[in-house]
């Protein structure tokens, strides 16, 4: 797999396992949403700065985006679609 496809790949599937859209992740890390779109679809070639601003929010060492990915793995799982309930 290529690199952009492996940082995008681990991209989603660290969003998605702790439950941020992809426009949660682009405000807090002060980027574009489409932007993270296309990095998770492994169509952008990403900063060491946008990797870090990724890294912070994600509360992960930047490596972990660099992780091989297993060609075995289905796609990381789309998130719910839609706003969060409230707590009550």
């Amino acid at each position: 797999m290529d690199l952009r496809k492996t940082i995008g790949w681990n991209l989603r599937r660290l969003r998605v396992a702790r439950g941020l859209s992809q426009e949660r992740l682009a405000l807090e890390s002060e980027i574009d949403r489409s932007y993270v779109g296309r990095v998770e679809r492994g169509k952008e070639n990403v900063t060491v700065a946008t990797l870090e601003a990724f890294a912070k929010v994600l509360s992960i060492n930047v490596s972990e985006l660099f992780a091989e990915v297993d060609h075995e793995d289905n796609r990381p799982p789309s998130l719910r679609s839609g706003r969060k309930r409230r707590a009550s």
